[in-house]
Protein backbone atom coordinates (compact mmCIF):
# COMPACT_ATOMS: atom_id res chain seq x y z
CA UNK A 1 0.00 0.00 0.00
CA UNK A 2 1.53 3.31 -1.05
CA UNK A 3 2.10 5.69 1.76
CA UNK A 4 1.16 8.90 1.61
CA UNK A 5 2.97 11.76 4.04
CA UNK A 6 1.34 13.71 6.53
CA UNK A 7 1.64 17.07 6.87
CA UNK A 8 4.10 17.50 9.68
CA UNK A 9 6.09 15.01 7.98
CA UNK A 10 6.42 17.23 4.36
CA UNK A 11 6.75 20.33 6.71
CA UNK A 12 9.76 18.60 8.60
CA UNK A 13 11.19 17.40 4.96
CA UNK A 14 10.84 20.77 4.15
CA UNK A 15 12.22 22.73 6.82
CA UNK A 16 14.97 20.12 7.03
CA UNK A 17 15.92 20.66 3.37
CA UNK A 18 15.60 23.93 3.77
CA UNK A 19 18.18 24.72 6.42
CA UNK A 20 20.35 22.54 4.58
CA UNK A 21 20.62 23.90 1.46
CA UNK A 22 20.56 28.09 2.57
CA UNK A 23 23.35 26.77 5.12
CA UNK A 24 25.52 25.30 2.46
CA UNK A 25 25.19 27.67 -0.67
CA UNK A 26 25.81 29.97 2.18
CA UNK A 27 28.80 28.76 3.25
CA UNK A 28 30.06 27.91 -0.51
CA UNK A 29 29.41 31.35 -1.61
CA UNK A 30 31.39 32.87 1.49
CA UNK A 31 34.14 30.26 0.39
CA UNK A 32 33.92 32.04 -3.22
CA UNK A 33 33.91 35.78 -2.32
CA UNK A 34 35.94 34.88 0.80
CA UNK A 35 36.87 37.82 2.50
CA UNK A 36 35.90 40.13 -0.43
CA UNK A 37 32.95 40.89 1.13
CA UNK A 38 29.91 39.60 3.70
CA UNK A 39 27.13 37.72 2.15
CA UNK A 40 24.62 40.72 3.05
CA UNK A 41 27.30 43.38 1.33
CA UNK A 42 27.40 40.84 -1.78
CA UNK A 43 23.36 40.55 -1.64
CA UNK A 44 23.55 44.57 -1.71
CA UNK A 45 25.65 45.29 -4.37
CA UNK A 46 23.79 43.09 -6.25
CA UNK A 47 20.81 45.11 -5.30
CA UNK A 48 21.93 48.39 -5.81
CA UNK A 49 23.24 47.00 -9.33
CA UNK A 50 20.23 46.04 -10.54
CA UNK A 51 18.17 48.72 -9.90
CA UNK A 52 18.88 52.17 -11.87
CA UNK A 53 18.33 54.37 -8.96
CA UNK A 54 18.01 52.81 -5.18
CA UNK A 55 17.57 54.79 -1.43
CA UNK A 56 18.21 52.61 1.54
CA UNK A 57 14.18 52.35 2.20
CA UNK A 58 14.33 50.41 -0.27
CA UNK A 59 17.01 48.13 0.70
CA UNK A 60 15.29 47.99 4.04
CA UNK A 61 12.38 46.78 2.13
CA UNK A 62 14.19 44.35 -0.13
CA UNK A 63 15.98 42.38 2.81
CA UNK A 64 13.33 42.95 5.54
CA UNK A 65 15.19 44.51 8.02
CA UNK A 66 15.04 48.00 9.97
CA UNK A 67 16.30 50.70 8.08
CA UNK A 68 19.47 51.23 10.61
CA UNK A 69 20.41 47.72 9.93
CA UNK A 70 21.03 48.72 6.04
CA UNK A 71 22.58 51.72 7.36
CA UNK A 72 25.26 50.46 9.40
CA UNK A 73 26.17 48.20 6.33
CA UNK A 74 26.02 51.30 3.78
CA UNK A 75 28.47 53.12 5.64
CA UNK A 76 31.02 50.55 5.48
CA UNK A 77 30.61 49.79 1.92
CA UNK A 78 30.64 53.82 1.55
CA UNK A 79 33.77 54.01 3.62
CA UNK A 80 35.53 50.85 1.63
CA UNK A 81 34.74 53.34 -1.34
CA UNK A 82 32.12 50.35 -2.83
CA UNK A 83 29.20 52.58 -2.78
CA UNK A 84 28.24 56.56 -3.44
CA UNK A 85 25.36 58.77 -2.19
CA UNK A 86 24.01 61.68 -4.75
CA UNK A 87 20.95 63.68 -2.96
CA UNK A 88 18.15 63.80 -5.44
CA UNK A 89 18.02 67.27 -7.49
CA UNK A 90 14.57 67.89 -6.27
CA UNK A 91 14.09 67.09 -2.48
CA UNK A 92 17.46 66.86 -0.72
CA UNK A 93 15.76 64.52 1.74
CA UNK A 94 16.35 61.67 -0.76
CA UNK A 95 19.94 59.93 -0.83
CA UNK A 96 20.23 57.51 -3.99
CA UNK A 97 23.07 54.88 -3.59
CA UNK A 98 24.97 53.66 -6.76
CA UNK A 99 28.30 51.39 -7.31
CA UNK A 100 31.30 53.06 -7.65
CA UNK A 101 33.75 51.76 -10.14
CA UNK A 102 35.64 49.82 -7.44
CA UNK A 103 32.31 48.83 -6.09
CA UNK A 104 31.32 47.78 -9.94
CA UNK A 105 34.55 45.27 -10.42
CA UNK A 106 34.33 43.77 -7.04
CA UNK A 107 30.75 42.97 -7.67
CA UNK A 108 31.64 41.09 -11.44
CA UNK A 109 34.52 39.29 -9.91
CA UNK A 110 32.20 37.70 -6.99
CA UNK A 111 29.49 37.04 -10.09
CA UNK A 112 31.88 35.01 -11.91
CA UNK A 113 33.00 33.34 -8.81
CA UNK A 114 29.40 32.70 -8.11
CA UNK A 115 28.12 31.37 -11.86
CA UNK A 116 31.18 28.95 -12.00
CA UNK A 117 29.71 27.62 -8.54
CA UNK A 118 26.32 27.55 -9.66
CA UNK A 119 27.33 25.90 -12.92
CA UNK A 120 29.70 23.34 -11.59
CA UNK A 121 25.97 22.29 -9.28
CA UNK A 122 22.77 22.96 -12.03
CA UNK A 123 25.21 20.82 -14.98
CA UNK A 124 24.03 17.81 -12.76
CA UNK A 125 20.52 18.16 -13.09
CA UNK A 126 18.48 17.38 -16.30
CA UNK A 127 17.34 20.72 -17.91
CA UNK A 128 14.04 19.75 -17.43
CA UNK A 129 14.79 19.03 -14.17
CA UNK A 130 16.42 22.28 -12.82
CA UNK A 131 13.67 24.38 -14.78
CA UNK A 132 10.32 22.65 -12.68
CA UNK A 133 12.73 23.14 -9.53
CA UNK A 134 12.82 26.98 -10.42
CA UNK A 135 9.85 27.50 -11.52
CA UNK A 136 8.26 25.44 -8.19
CA UNK A 137 10.27 27.80 -5.97
CA UNK A 138 9.73 31.01 -7.78
CA UNK A 139 5.30 29.66 -7.35
CA UNK A 140 6.98 28.69 -3.08
CA UNK A 141 8.06 32.59 -3.05
CA UNK A 142 5.06 34.05 -4.76
CA UNK A 143 2.66 32.31 -2.30
CA UNK A 144 4.94 33.75 0.84
CA UNK A 145 4.84 37.14 -0.72
CA UNK A 146 1.23 37.21 -0.57
CA UNK A 147 0.96 35.75 2.87
CA UNK A 148 3.50 38.39 4.28
CA UNK A 149 0.83 40.86 2.66
CA UNK A 150 -2.30 39.34 4.03
CA UNK A 151 -0.68 39.02 7.58
CA UNK A 152 0.29 43.25 6.65
CA UNK A 153 -3.40 43.82 6.08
Amino acid sequence: MEHHPTIQELIDRYVSVSFRVHKKAETLIKGKIGDDLTNDQHYILRYISQSAECTSSELADAFEVNKSAITAIINRMAERGLIERTRDQNDRRVVYLTLTEEGKMLYQTCQEKIEQLVESIITQFEEVEIKNFIHTYEKLAAILDKKREEMEE
